[in-house]
């Protein structure tokens, strides 16, 4: 089961190994707009524990799972109990001038994920004993994006369109498996592997703008589909869903060495596909808000922090969810 500057630092939103539940901060709007010429590095840490698992817009119990499944004509259903994923994430970003820019990002995935199993009806306080949980752990390179921006529609450029790629560079499928409890060498579930399997196209478009001497506006979307996949073999399929972004939010500019912000982050991903896809436990609709800060006093190298808060979330099946999210991360030019 699933759980879910000019953009001048693309996206680094990672491949999510559920449905709804990654990290959604737009890193772009955290480190800063910029169109000098010229080379940076970014860096992102995130971490996002999902341990509250939850169907639709309320929480869940494990003997709802069982006892009310969401597949029709199944007699139970799977108990998640927890996966916690640390993204880090290296960016290497070249812009030749102001109105193009190019953007590699690197992640790396390390991730945990518990569950108690399938469990049959009816629900008994032993289908959740101590016993019952399988375990997996990996740390593994994840899908590298690229993704080049033109920011030449305005003389100000400060109003873009991103084209981008996806590629299937981390382990997919069946790659993982789990080390303990009673699943112990049957396969991490298609959604959770560090990689996807596909190649996605990437669109998007940002714009940023003054609205006073001390504050700044910005929005951001993006939208990801798979156009090819290498699990493509009739009962050995999988292909992701759909994911849409949008962010947009209030940076207050007063103080040049530090600068607080304020996002609201908005993502719909759409159902997984395909054989190995752990339908309909993939999809849903998320927003959240994130307070943070960007630290300006470092000369080039600037680094930002920030909390991302649920405040709605509408999951298709049962998912285990964040309660709240954690971003750092920056950028140094050179």
């Amino acid at each position: 089961m699933g759980c879910f500057g000019a953009l001048f630092f693309a996206s680094s939103v990672p491949a999510w190994g559920c449905a709804t539940c990654g990290c959604t901060l737009s890193a772009d709007a955290a480190a800063g707009y910029s169109a000098l010429p010229g080379f940076r590095l970014t860096f992102e840490y995130d971490y996002i524990n999902q341990d509250e698992l939850r169907r639709g817009t309320s929480t869940a119990t494990p003997a709802q799972v069982v006892n009310s499944p969401t597949t029709p004509g199944s007699n139970g259903g799977e108990i998640e109990k927890q996966t916690i994923n640390r993204y880090l994430t290296l960016g290497m970003n070249y812009t030749p001038n102001p109105n193009w820019n190019i953007n590699l990002l690197i992640p790396y995935v390390v991730r945990s994920h518990t569950t108690y199993g399938v469990q049959n009806q009816p629900y008994t306080a032993a289908e959740t004993a101590p016993d019952q949980i399988s375990g997996a752990r990996f740390s593994d390179l994840g899908d590298i994006k690229l993704i080049g921006s033109w920011q030449g529609l305005l003389p100000t450029h400060n109003l873009g369109l991103q084209l981008g790629v996806k590629l299937p560079t981390g382990h997919y499928g069946t790659a993982v498996n789990f080390d303990s409890g009673p699943n112990a060498g049957s396969p991490l579930d298609a959604s959770l592997q560090p990689g996807t399997g596909s190649t996605d196209v990437i669109l998007g478009a940002y714009y940023y703008q003054a609205v006073s001497q001390d504050f700044d506006v910005f929005a951001n979307g993006q939208f990801q589909s798979a156009v090819t996949q290498k699990q493509d073999q009739p009962g050995n399929d999988f292909r992701p869903g759909n994911l849409e972004t949008v962010s947009f939010g209030l940076r207050y500019e007063a103080h040049p060495a530090w600068v607080p912000q304020l996002q609201v982050n908005v993502a719909h991903k759409s159902r997984d596909q395909g054989a190995l896809a752990d339908l309909p436990d993939t999809a849903g609709t998320v927003v959240y808000i994130s307070p943070g800060v960007t630290l300006h006093a470092f000369g080039p190298l600037h680094v930002y922090a920030f909390v991302q808060v649920p405040v709605y979330s509408n999951l298709d099946g049962y998912q285990v969810f964040p309660r709240w999210t954690g971003s750092i991360g920056g950028a140094y030019a050179f």
